[in-house]
């Protein structure tokens, strides 16, 4: 089951297709597995089923979510396609996390060591 949580700073399908995509790249959706039903997820979330269903409409659009007429809607299969949009999603995290700090005034050294100061901190 997931935790719903919406800020109001962008549109609530938005963070509900973000949230769900998370599950899928993180592994927490299988692939194949069946998604609850948009009434299911809309009560859950706490959000109009139309809502729901437009964030399923734009994970289907980008092929992470398919339809099977009688049985409902399906995690996809190609684990290709969800390790390549993980890998893309890891890139940009990054890209955003190395703008942030050269903001800061880091350079890529003192970056370095302080990501694997902090991971080494994280590991005891």
């Amino acid at each position: 089951m997931l935790s719903w949580t919406f800020t109001g700073n962008r549109p609530i399908y938005a963070q509900i297709v973000e949230q769900i995509q998370l599950k899928i790249l993180s592994g927490e959706y299988q692939p194949g597995q069946k998604v609850a039903s948009i009434r299911d997820l809309a009560a859950e979330a706490g959000v109009n089923p139309n809502t729901m269903q437009k964030a399923m409409g734009e994970l289907e659009a980008a092929d992470l979510v398919f339809t099977q007429r009688t049985s409902g809607r399906f995690i996809t299969e190609d684990t290709e396609k969800i390790a390549k949009i993980r890998r893309h999603y890891a890139e940009q995290s990054v890209l955003d996390f190395i703008k942030q700090m050269q903001g800061l005034g880091y350079g890529t050294d003192e970056m370095i060591t302080l990501v694997s100061a902090i991971i080494k901190e994280e590991n005891k």
